[in-house]
Parts: structure tokens; sequence; C-alpha cells
């Protein structure tokens, strides 16, 4: 689950740091709701991470401050950990077969 985790902020980071013209409205509106669906997704799987949630809320607060910059790289770290969530879900679901003892 870590190595899950550092994934999805690493995939975060280094899409803010390649977002490097400022970000408008509405590419915050497009990321966030990008992000939202698939925190859905991973909430309908029972899989949601609060931080998914959390880097959400973050999101919004940026964008109602203006700073949508901040707020766009809020919500693309929501959509890679709610992507993340949903993977480490996904393995889950065949893993567990590995480790019953026979």
């Amino acid at each position: 689950m870590k190595q899950v985790l550092i994934a999805a902020l690493s995939i975060a980071m280094l899409m803010a740091a390649f977002t490097a013209s400022a970000a408008s409205e509405s590419d915050y509106e497009a990321s966030f709701a990008k992000a939202s669906a698939l925190a859905a997704k991973a909430l309908a799987m029972d899989a949601g991470w609060t931080v998914t949630g959390k880097a959400l809320l973050d999101a919004r607060q940026a964008a109602a401050d203006q700073h949508f910059d901040q707020a766009t790289a809020l919500a693309q770290q929501a959509q890679a950990l709610a992507q993340a969530s949903i993977r480490q879900s996904e393995e889950q679901q065949t893993a567990w077969h590995a480790a019953v003892v026979k």
C-alpha cells in the first residue's frame, strides 16, 4: 500500500510540475470533475481513501480563493489518489488468493 501511495503522490507532483502555465478556472473544473468521478467510483467499490476527500476539499477551497493553479494541482493529486485506491482494490480482489494457506 505504501508503494501505491508513493507512486500516486509522485505522479501528482509530476503532473503539477508540468503544468507550468497558469491554470484557469476551466482547467480546475475539468480536473475536479474527473477527480470527483474517480473518487465516487472508489467509494462505490468501498476502496476510497480519506486523503482523496481531503485533497478534493482543499482543491475546492483553493478555487474559492481564486488560486486556480493550486486548486488544479490539488484536484490532480486527488485524481491520482483515487486511481491508486481503485488499483489497490482491484489488486486485492485477487491477491488474497496467494495468502491463503493450502
